[in-house]
């Protein structure tokens, strides 16, 4: 039988910086390129000066402003989801964060995670987030199978090569 190395929190922690770099740099080049273009600047200078802060909202650069935000928000949430759930279904079966470690998310079972089980991962992290003090993730170093709240959920393993 083969030996199972399970990657435990600091090596998890290391590649989620890493992927978060990743993301961030692109994410927030384009949330600059929107909100500059969308006439934040103009809206917050006519904030203090409008006779009625409802009509400041209602005008075309509030609205602007509020689309735009609106956008970064779907594009941030969308683009993670996509990140995490094709890269760790993908023939990787890690993200480019947890490739550069040589570790890897599989199902219960060592086979590689569908994209089905890779989605529920990534939005069981939300469930993670809940638990003050970063206990459920802090649970990948403490649990046997090192094995976060979001892995418990999902029933996922992160493997080390």
């Amino acid at each position: 039988m083969p030996v199972v190395a399970y990657a435990g929190f600091w090596l998890r922690f290391v590649a989620h910086i890493l992927d978060g770099l990743i993301i961030g740099l692109p994410v927030t080049i384009v949330a600059m390129i929107i909100v500059l273009s969308s006439g934040f600047g103009g809206f917050i200078r006519n904030l203090p000066n409008a006779p009625d802060p409802d009509e400041a909202i209602n005008n075309a650069v509030g609205a602007a402003f509020f689309v735009g935000i609106g956008l970064i928000v779907l594009v941030i949430f969308l683009g993670s989801w996509l990140y995490y759930a094709l890269f760790e279904s993908s023939s990787w079966q890690a993200t480019p964060g947890k490739k550069v470690l040589n570790i890897f998310v599989t199902d219960i079972n060592g086979a590689p995670a569908s994209f089905g089980r890779a989605t529920g991962r990534y939005f069981a992290k939300f469930v993670t987030q809940l638990i003050p003090l970063g206990i459920g993730y802090m649970l990948a170093g403490l649990t046997e199978r090192k094995q976060a709240l979001h892995d418990m959920i999902a029933s996922t393993l992160v493997l080390r090569r």
